[in-house]
């Protein structure tokens, strides 16, 4: 009979545009296995996707694309003005999600010294938050949250303010977490940082083994 592996876990978060993928790259070099919910979302909200049909029931096809997959862009406009549609939409998606993230942290057991659970709402929703051990918070300017955003996504400035007001204010994302990575200059200061914390998390690994 073999032995239940509870891997230690941490939650990588931070604000839209902070770096969090770029961090959670660079520990994937050292062979740590990522979890990340916005790829679940995206799988769940696919055509066919485990989310599509709930989607379609609570908010009509006016809100999927034509190939049957969530049309984001009308999705977004609607939760921008509606605050009801977003909980209705994270109800829906957030059990689904954290379903996904627990087997993929049954399979993944095994492989990775320890687990790096990306959940940009891990502050925000307490059955994520539950699901770790410690949590890393991926920092910068808001200035710089904006530039980043606006070049990556070509969001306007007011939407992407208005992304940043409705989630977790940058003070107390960093109250609440254990440790930070301050993201304001280049890759090579990035990397130093999470070379440091991945010795961290291989000793807290070992010891809560």
């Amino acid at each position: 009979m073999s032995l239940l592996i509870t891997p230690f876990k941490i939650g990588l978060t931070g604000g839209i545009g902070s770096g969090k993928s770029t961090v959670a790259t660079l520990f994937e070099e050292y062979g740590i296995k990522v979890i990340d919910s916005d790829a679940i979302s995206h799988q769940l909200t696919q055509p066919d996707g485990n989310a599509i049909e709930a989607i379609r029931a609570e908010f009509g096809e006016t809100y999927l694309s034509t190939n049957g997959a969530l049309n984001r862009d009308h999705m977004r406009q609607l939760v921008f003005s509606d605050t009801t549609a977003k909980q209705r939409l994270e109800s829906i998606l957030h059990p689904l999600i954290r379903s996904q993230m627990l087997a993929q942290e049954k399979a993944s057991a095994e492989l990775s010294p320890y687990l790096l659970l990306a959940i940009p709402l891990l502050f925000e929703t307490a059955n994520y938050l539950s699901l770790v051990q410690r949590t890393l918070v991926v920092d910068c300017t808001e200035t710089i949250q904006i530039e980043r955003t606006i070049q990556r996504s070509g969001l306007t400035e007011p939407q992407v303010r208005a992304i940043m007001a409705r989630q977790i204010k940058r003070s107390e994302r960093l109250r609440l977490a254990d440790d930070v990575i301050q993201n304001n200059t280049d890759r090579e200061a990035l990397r130093l940082q999470v070379a440091h914390f991945h010795r961290l998390y291989i000793d807290l690994s070992t010891r809560s083994g």
